[in-house]
């Protein structure tokens, strides 16, 4: 397969380019296209085949629920058996944006669409083009992260590209995403509603409109958990990772580095060419072979904003360990941290 790529501008995005991507979508073909989180791939939510396609197209887990999006937040009445009140002051709210919400799920919907289960998920991006892609396409967009089961989300189109050239139709590049991360999932089929993955929506915000929300053993996990079912993307599986090992080192700053001075010391030793995820705080107590920074300790959107870029961007430098310092675990770091572990696979350093 031949994949289209077709460049436009985010904030004007040309009607042309999109309604070339809408035929796609319209027609049971793949399309990757940025949001304000990362890029989806997207597929027509209400035809199974092309759902199917894009769980292939990934390489994705026939159990792993991808996020249905929606243009207008009336087009939820058709997609969930019942929109619940609280449902309507999060929409209000949030809507567009990085929250998806889920629901018990309409007929309407495919089972494939939602992994088997009686719930759907859902959100309203906060891009134009995502937006528009959606309006011509005339249907909610199936739309999981546009990358290979198990590999870091993709923040632009080259990342799309690497993972995806020749498995789908086209790829619309739209420049690098804004918040990094993926959506906060909130699950509104129970109650009091439950936080099933942190995302661009920090739970803070969440809890000024709601109040009590209890968090999912997994959000703030250490280790890996059995589950039962996989309510919502990342829950399960594995998630986010490159291919060189990737050990997390949490605790307070000065003993985080100490830590990791040691450990980098003790991989040169053995031969490893070794990668290091600092701060800017940070990065300048380090001498590995590769050395970046995720971004400012005191201003957790540019750590989510590079997380998944430099996660990939270590891993082509050839390295063969990774070692990521932790965040603090409030606001956007609490995805943050919930994506690092995933990373490494629960392969976590405590620094004392």
């Amino acid at each position: 397969m031949k994949t289209l790529l077709l460049k436009v501008d985010s904030d004007e995005p040309e009607p042309q380019k999109i309604h070339r991507a809408a035929e796609i979508i319209k027609t049971g073909g793949l399309v990757a296209f940025p949001t304000e989180t990362v890029y989806g791939l997207g597929a027509d939510a209400l035809n199974p085949a092309a759902v199917r396609r894009l769980f292939e197209a990934k390489k994705r887990p026939l159990d792993n629920p991808p996020i249905v999006h929606v243009a207008d937040p009336m087009e939820i009445s058709r997609l969930v058996a019942k929109v619940p009140k609280k449902a309507q002051l999060l929409v209000n709210r949030f809507w567009p944006g990085p929250l998806t919400l889920i629901f018990n799920r309409s007929e309407v919907v495919p089972k494939v669409t939602t992994a088997g289960l009686d719930t759907v998920a859902i959100r309203m991006p906060k891009h134009k083009v995502a937006l528009e892609l959606i309006k011509q396409s005339d249907c909610p967009i199936a739309a999981p992260s546009a990358n290979l089961a198990g590999k870091p989300s993709p923040t632009t189109a080259q990342h799309v590209y690497d993972d995806l050239n020749g498995r789908i139709d086209a790829i619309i590049n739209g420049g690098a995403t804004n918040i990094g991360v993926e959506s906060t999932v909130l699950d509104l089929s129970v109650d009091p509603p439950m936080l099933l993955r942190p995302g661009g929506t920090p739970i803070e915000a969440l809890r000024k409109v709601l109040g009590e929300i209890r968090l999912h053993p997994f959000v703030e996990s250490e280790q890996e958990l059995s589950l039962n079912e996989i309510r919502s993307p990342g829950m399960a599986h594995k998630h986010y990772a490159p291919k060189a090992k990737v050990v997390l080192v949490e605790g307070q700053v000065p003993e985080v580095v100490a830590k990791i001075q040691d450990l980098e010391k003790s991989y040169r030793l053995k031969g490893d060419k070794v990668g290091i995820l600092a701060t800017d705080e940070t990065q300048a107590f380090y001498e590995a072979n590769v050395v970046r920074s995720l971004g400012n300790r005191k201003n957790l959107s540019t750590v989510a904003q590079s997380l998944f870029r430099l996660l990939r961007e270590v891993d082509a430098e050839g390295v063969d360990v990774i070692i990521a310092e932790g965040v603090s675990s409030e606001g956007l770091g609490l995805a943050v941290m919930n994506r690092l572990r995933k990373a490494s696979g629960y392969h976590i350093i405590k620094a004392k």
